[in-house]
């Protein structure tokens, strides 16, 4: 049986738009969820961290007051650098090239890099910056 609207028109076109749009909108879901554990399961080999860890530690450590840190309610401090995007750059800091050891390494003792940094010692371990690493690697 036709389905047709009260003014006489077959609603079949409809219905097929409809379904295309929701199979569309299931693709693309899709995809974006492929991307998200790919760069997750990639931050995670590159550092050895444990992204999950990463939201407490930044608050734990003060990170949010200066750093606005995507996912990351009420992180954004304009101190520091806004840390979105991180695992696109060319340097760390301007000062370092972008790998895992070294932010790491920046995270931990920034002074090592770049004498003059704002950015304080943090007092994080090692096992903790590479959890911090492996969060901003998987945004």
């Amino acid at each position: 049986m036709e389905h047709v609207s009260s003014s006489g028109r077959s609603l079949r076109p409809v219905f097929v738009a409809a379904a295309c749009a929701i199979g569309l909108t299931a693709v693309a879901l899709t995809n974006d969820y492929r991307e998200r554990s790919e760069r997750q399961a990639s931050a995670v080999a590159m550092t050895r961290g444990d992204p999950a860890r990463a939201p407490m530690i930044f608050r734990r450590y003060g990170c949010t007051g200066c750093h606005t840190i995507p996912g990351i309610e009420g992180a954004d401090g304009k101190v520091g650098g806004d840390l979105s995007g991180l695992r696109e750059r060319v340097y760390i800091a301007g000062v370092l090239n972008n790998s895992a050891d070294n932010l790491v390494g920046w995270i931990v003792t920034p002074q090592t890099y770049s004498p003059k940094t704002a950015m304080p010692a943090t007092g994080l371990s090692d096992k903790e910056a590479r959890d911090l690493a492996a969060y901003l690697y998987a945004r």
